[in-house]
């Protein structure tokens, strides 16, 4: 493990929990874990203060089974390892651990950082929580605009996402949910199997920090296409305006929670993880 530079202020209770909360002290991120993984996405605030900012996914690695996110981000150095966990994943402008745009003219179009948030449930047993996202150009062509509902259980790396994207014209919507290529510095390793919907990603290794692993699970009836842009590996989609899909996104620090050293372990969690991708009917 690296060393622990500073501990961070003990935990209250070292329950295992399912949390989500807004970090409005750090220009609103939203933060979400549970006893396996940790997340967040960046506000509106933080455009002005750290442009351009981005609507992809961070993950965080941790090693506790108690929520730690808070306490890390409020020591003011959230990428030193304070004995709980730490965040050295730089997601930027990418998609980091599951962002997505809309493919179009051989370019990724993004949305800028969420707009407006309701937390459903604030665990114990599940985080649940909705954004949306303002309506963004694409080319010239039409606008689009998003609501994305994260939710995640205890007990699992993946988060479940579901995703329905409006637009001001009809017609079918090719949309790219990527992994950032150079989250964690230069390399990685991809895994690609599309008859499982599976993009799995295991990052390279830092002296200090170890490595970030990440997947994308999506409906293998929706693959259009897997391909990359200069950024992201990218699996695209094909949807209706107005249709919500779902898709998973989960990732896991190999010196955190969840035992896993190797490249094959991920990939074969990443794999088989019962996964739903029904929608409530």
């Amino acid at each position: 493990m690296p060393a622990i530079d500073k501990p961070l202020p003990p935990a209250a209770d070292k329950t295992p929990r399912a949390t989500v909360m807004l970090a409005d002290y750090r220009y609103d991120d939203l933060l979400w874990e549970n006893d396996k993984t940790a997340h967040r996405i960046y506000g509106r605030a933080l455009e002005a203060y750290e442009p351009p900012s981005g609507s992809g996914i961070d993950s965080w690695g941790k090693n506790v089974a108690w929520p730690f996110m808070d306490r890390q981000l409020r020591s003011g150095d959230q990428h030193g390892y304070h004995g709980e966990g730490l965040d050295f994943y730089n997601v930027g402008t990418g998609r980091g651990a599951g962002g997505l745009g809309i493919w179009f003219d051989n370019k990724l179009w993004t949305s800028r950082n969420y707009r407006s948030y309701r937390i459903l449930k604030n665990g114990p047993d599940v985080a649940d929580f909705q954004v949306d996202y303002a309506p963004w150009p694409i080319d010239v062509e039409r606008k689009v605009w998003e609501t994305r509902r994260f939710t995640l259980p205890l007990g699992t790396h993946f988060t479940r996402l579901v995703s329905t994207i409006s637009s001001d014209k009809p017609g079918e919507l090719l949309v790219g949910i990527g992994i950032g290529k150079r989250t964690a510095g230069d390399g990685g390793e991809l895994t690609v199997d599309r008859a499982r919907g599976l993009l799995s990603w295991w990052g390279p290794q830092s002296a200090d920090h170890g490595r970030m692993a990440i997947a994308l699970r999506v409906d293998p009836a929706m693959i259009a296409e897997i391909r990359q842009d200069a950024d992201n590996n990218l699996v695209l989609l094909k949807v209706t305006p107005g249709k919500p899909f779902v898709y998973y996104s989960g990732s896991a620090w190999n010196l955190g929670n969840g035992g896993f050293r190797t490249r094959e372990a991920w990939d074969r969690y990443a794999t088989t993880a019962k996964l739903d991708f029904a929608l409530p009917r």
